[in-house]
């Protein structure tokens, strides 16, 4: 394929949203080489207390403070990162924008924006910016549990053939039981929505002017298979109102991952500085765009990207049902392969959780002193250790568990605490659990047919030399790290290559494009001799409070609710109350 221009240079841009920030990548089409990049933070990060004031136009807090378990974004943030983030990273890598010849995005996901039929967010509309509901639902939006357990039991009990391409059950992550809570706790504002759109596919709108449905989300979150999704009949028996869900609100052209979209819009060349009418591509999520960027798009090549949460993703040569997968689509990740994904909903929260609340004052000075920052100190002491040393096992759902599970009712535990456990102890048994998560998510592709033969690391995590170690001795497989910094950016860009007609495909584009290695880990014999012992003892726990022999995790949830529901009456009837006026003396 060509990839200049008239013998000149020409380049792609990949925009990766990540949970907080949006980061932009200019790359080289003839060598994958990224030469400058910028990012913006999400001014209104993510919204799990109350709107925020200034978008709710709400005086003080924004109103009420919203119910557990919920998590939403402000769509404007978006559209800032394109404002921002990409002429930053054009500036940073000093090339002249003429060059540019495509754009690509990526997203979390399952991440949903009810929107109207030009496109606009719900919540910009008069009347709608003080509900909740009319914003964005973020991926870690787990407040649509209720609506995936009438899902997953209906599903079960009808025998619905697009079940086991999920591992038997639906996330409350994803797009149906978010869609039915909106239709159930707010109908107004499910009634004034036109479509229920993945944020990977409204910010492509937002910069071709032309809505497309990504093949990706489409299958791995929207149970699209085989050609059709979920029928009326099985909507209307969990809702009557739901019915229609499909033909009125979520059903549109599905593009296949590098295409175009369409082209750039004048008012988004405006908005980055790039050229009007280069190629835009189909949207894609941050999970799946990785793999060509690590040069993963062959069987078995596992691929983990680790940051907040842990997706991994994998292409196999066959179909097979896994048991707590995410999801299987064919060419979910490339053409001509079954794209298979799993996941851990908290990693990098969970170690981040900890070192906020748990770790006492001293430690944070002694980190200091050390010129390290607390998770670099505690990682340090952490590595001193041998393996069960601290005495202890943690399960690492505390943000619920996304595979093998699928059940974000279920909440961390730590066993083993004495009074002689230190930070560091707890700070490592936490590191191991999540890799313990992630052995789960292997045995059980390895049980049923899909070899894992190879471990690519992505994400922010990768730079934690002690947990790399630990995931290749506890998974037993030859571990890499991907050498870019910015894999999902560079993942984007590669589609952007394709879509503007560089490449053929994504497999000829990532060979040109994808990364180089980083490091590489390779087990230890004795620690995994070591961890297979600990790993037994996780198991039990795993199975034991995750698999029904005691629900107290569930039992704990709904106290909770109970009482955070009381607590929130008691607070709105003392605000109703007229003042009392004290007698003067």
């Amino acid at each position: 394929m060509d990839v200049t221009v008239d013998g000149t240079d020409n380049y792609v841009i990949g925009v990766d949203y990540g949970t907080l920030s949006g980061r932009a990548v200019v790359v080289r089409v003839r060598d994958g080489k990224e030469l400058g990049s910028g990012v913006f933070d999400y001014p209104h990060a993510v919204v799990t207390d109350a709107l925020p004031a200034d978008v709710a136009g709400v005086a003080g807090d924004g109103g009420a403070r919203l119910p557990g378990e919920w998590a939403l974004q402000v769509p404007n943030d978006y559209r800032d990162v394109l404002r921002h983030a990409v002429p930053a990273a054009i500036a940073d890598a000093g090339i002249n924008p003429a060059a540019v010849v495509g754009i690509a995005t990526d997203f979390t996901a399952c991440t949903m924006v009810p929107v109207k039929a030009d496109g606009t967010p719900l919540n910009e509309l008069p009347g709608f910016a003080s509900r909740p509901h009319a914003y964005v639902k973020l991926w870690r939006h787990h407040a649509a549990q209720p609506q995936a357990d009438r899902i997953n039991a209906l599903a079960a009990e009808r025998g619905e053939a697009w079940l086991p391409r999920y591992g038997g059950l639906i996330s409350s992550e994803w797009e149906f039981a978010k869609g039915l809570q909106l239709l159930e706790e707010d109908p107004e504002a499910y009634a004034a929505m036109d479509h229920w759109v993945e944020a990977a596919d409204w910010i492509v709108w937002q910069l071709c002017g032309q809505y497309v449905r990504n093949a990706c989300t489409a299958g791995y979150k929207g149970i699209y298979q085989d050609g059709r999704y979920p029928s009326e009949d099985f909507l209307a028996a969990l809702n009557p109102e739901f019915k229609d869900f499909v033909s009125t609100k979520l059903e549109h052209t599905i593009g296949r991952l590098g295409d175009a979209a369409g082209y750039l819009t004048a008012e988004a060349a405006g908005w980055t500085g790039l050229p009007e009418g280069i190629a835009v591509a189909v949207g894609n999520v941050d999970a799946h765009v990785t793999a060509p960027a690590a040069k993963a798009v062959e069987p078995g090549q596992l691929v983990a990207i680790m940051g907040t949460s842990t997706c991994h993703v994998m292409n196999g040569s066959e179909l097979r049902e896994v048991p707590g997968m995410c999801g299987v689509v064919d060419g979910g990740i490339v053409d001509g392969l079954w794209g298979y994904e799993a996941g851990q909903s908290g990693v990098g929260d969970i170690f981040g959780w900890f070192t906020k609340n748990g770790v006492p004052p001293e430690y944070h000075q002694a980190a200091a002193a050390a010129g390290l920052g607390l998770h670099e100190y505690l990682t340090e002491l952490a590595s001193r250790q041998a393996i069960g040393e601290h005495g202890l096992i943690a399960l690492d759902w505390h943000s619920g568990n996304r595979s093998v599970l699928v059940d974000h009712e279920l909440s961390g535990v730590v066993v083993g605490q004495t009074l002689a456990t230190k930070p560091e102890d707890t700070y490592r048994a936490l590191l191991e659990a999540t890799a313990f998560g992630t052995r789960t998510i292997v045995d059980a592709f390895r049980d049923s047919g899909v070899p894992v033969k190879e471990f690519i690391v992505a994400g922010g995590l990768l730079k934690n030399k002690l947990l790399m170690q630990i995931y290749a001795d506890i998974t037993g497989l030859p571990l890499s790290t991907i050498g870019s910094t910015q894999g999902p950016a560079l993942g984007s860009a590669i589609h952007a290559a394709v879509a503007a007609g560089k490449y053929a495909d994504i497999r000829e584009a990532a060979a040109a494009m994808g990364s180089e290695p980083g490091d590489v880990y390779t087990p230890i014999p004795e620690n995994v001799a070591a961890y297979e012992e600990l790993f037994q003892e996780y198991r039990t726990l795993h199975d034991y409070f995750g698999r029904g022999a005691n629900d107290v995790m569930h039992r704990l949830k709904a106290i909770q609710r109970r009482s955070a529901a009381a607590s929130r009456a008691g607070a709105a009837a003392v605000s109703a109350a007229p003042a009392t006026v004290g007698a003067s003396a």
